[in-house]
């Protein structure tokens, strides 16, 4: 591993443990030249996963996408990042469990959906009135019942 102080490869690993995502591993390290320490993640690398967009345009899966609508839907509730990166996480490992080359974003979005639901009711809200596109008060008042049934 090359280090991102000096450039130099001579690196050794000083510490490794699990990321609660279990997909993921979390080192920390230090370079044998300047002395400095950084910390390193290693991915399970998986087949690359298509998602199919409204338009039928296919584009490859991208977390931060998921991770910034949410994080949006989140903005100003009481909802910690802690919490924000578990959702993605367990959105990213359902998506992956499917087994499947490529996936409607449709899915992606209920997916969201249905996790934002169970954590904060007015995310789920913000996040729906943008997947679904609200065209005017009396669909965001429909949604609105449906979710204090």
């Amino acid at each position: 591993m090359r280090c991102p102080f000096c450039g130099k490869e001579n690196t050794k690993v000083i510490d490794s443990r699990p990321v609660e995502d279990v997909n993921s591993i979390r080192r920390r390290r230090v370079c044998d030249v300047c002395g400095k320490r950084f910390t390193t993640y290693e991915k399970i690398e998986t087949i690359p996963l298509i998602v199919i967009k409204k338009d039928n345009n296919r584009e490859q899966y991208d977390r931060s996408k998921i991770e910034s609508g949410v994080l949006r839907a989140c903005h100003k509730r009481p909802v910690s990042a802690k919490q924000i990166i578990s959702l993605v996480n367990d959105v990213e490992t359902e998506l992956f469990n499917m087994e499947v080359r490529e996936i409607p974003s449709t899915v992606i979005g209920e997916i969201v959906m249905n996790k934002l639901k169970d954590l904060e009711a007015v995310a789920y809200v913000r996040f729906a009135s943008v997947y679904r596109e609200f065209k005017d008060v009396n669909t965001f008042m429909e949604e609105l019942k449906k979710l204090l049934k």
